[in-house]
C-alpha cells in the first residue's frame, strides 16, 4: 500500500511517517504563537527537517476547542509566505491544515502536497474538487461540529464509537472518489481530541487496528491533546510531552502509519524505536 500525493508517494508499512506541526498563528493552543513570524517558522522548519520528520504540516487557523474562525485572505496571509520561503530550499513534503478550499488551492500553488482538513472534506463542499485537480493527497478527519462547538454534549453521544467512525469514514471515501480522488491519496484520521471525551480518545487509542479493515492508512494525533492532561493532571500543553510519548508509542503498536506531533526532536526518536519493536 502506498499514499499518493502529487508525483510522490509514502510506502506504507515501511516505517511510521512523522509530520511536525507548524502553526503559524498567533493562538495555537501549545505553541502560543512561536512561529508566528516568518524568520521564527523558517528556523523551525530547518530545525524539523534537520531532526529527520517526514512532513510538515502549516496550519493559519486554530482549531482549539473554542477557537473562532478567521477570514479567508488572512489564512492565506499566513501560510502561502512561509510556504514559498520553505520551497526556496527544500523539498520535504508540505500539508494544508484547512477545510476552506481558496486556502488549499492557494496553499498547493505555493507547493503543498496535502490537504490536511478536520471536517474530513466535509464542510467545504469545494475541497474534494480541488484535492482532485491537483493530485494531492488527503487527510481526512473525523469530528462533529466545528471547533467552537465540537466539544458540546450533543457531539460527544456515539451509539457505538468506533463503528459510527467507520460509517463516516466510508461515506467519505465514497465521496473523495466520486470526486476523482484515487484511493492511493487517501489517509483517515479518527480525530483524536475532536468531539471526543477523555475516554472515548483513549479508546481510539487502544482500538486503532479497527480502522485498518478499511484499507487506508491511519493518521494518529494525539500530540499535547487535554485528554493527556487530564489523565496526568497537566495544566500546561507544553509540559505533556512524555504521555504524548505514551500515546504516540502505543498507536504505533496498534496500527498507526502517520504521526503528527509538536516536539519533533523527541517524536521522530520514539516513532524510529517503536517501530523497531513492532
Amino acid at each position: 500500500m502506498e499514499f499518493c500525493f502529487k508525483d510522490r508517494s509514502f510506502e506504507i508499512g515501511k516505517k511510521t511517517y512523522v509530520m511536525a506541526i507548524m502553526n503559524v498563528t498567533p493562538d495555537s493552543f501549545s505553541e502560543n504563537g512561536v512561529n508566528f513570524s516568518l524568520q521564527k517558522s523558517i528556523e523551525t522548519a530547518k530545525k524539523m527537517i534537520a531532526a529527520g520528520v517526514d512532513v510538515i504540516d502549516v496550519g493559519g487557523e486554530s482549531t482549539r476547542p473554542g477557537a473562532a474562525e478567521i477570514g479567508i485572505e488572512e489564512e492565506i496571509s499566513r501560510v502561502v509566505p512561509f510556504i514559498k520561503a520553505l520551497r526556496e530550499f527544500s523539498d520535504i513534503p508540505v500539508s494544508i491544515d484547512t477545510w476552506k478550499s481558496e486556502v488549499a488551492v492557494a496553499a498547493i500553488e505555493a507547493g503543498a502536497d496535502i490537504i490536511n482538513d478536520v471536517t474530513g472534506f466535509h464542510r467545504d463542499e469545494k475541497l474534494k474538487d480541488v484535492a482532485a485537480k491537483y493530485g494531492v493527497g488527503c487527510i481526512a478527519m473525523h469530528m462533529r461540529g466545528t471547533p467552537k462547538t465540537m466539544q458540546n454534549l450533543e457531539n460527544l453521544q456515539y451509539v457505538n464509537l468506533v463503528a459510527d467512525i467507520c460509517d463516516y469514514f466510508k461515506n467519505t471515501v465514497e465521496m473523495l472518489k466520486s470526486a476523482g480522488v484515487d484511493e492511493s491519496k487517501i489517509m483517515l484520521d479518527p480525530g483524536i481530541g475532536f468531539s471526543k471525551s477523555c475516554e472515548q480518545n483513549l479508546q481510539l487509542v487502544k482500538e486503532l487496528k479497527s480502522f485498518k479493515s478499511l484499507g487506508f492508512p491511519v493518521f494518529l494525533g494525539p500530540s499535547r491533546k487535554s485528554f493527556i492532561g487530564q489523565v496526568l493532571d497537566i495544566k500546561e500543553p507544553e509540559n505533556r510531552v512524555w504521555g504524548t510519548v505514551a500515546v504516540i508509542a502505543i498507536g504505533i503498536s496498534n496500527g498507526a502509519d502517520m504521526i503528527r506531533i509538536h516536539d519533533f526532536e523527541e517524536m521522530v526518536q520514539v516513532a524510529k524505536m517503536s517501530d523497531s519493536l513492532k
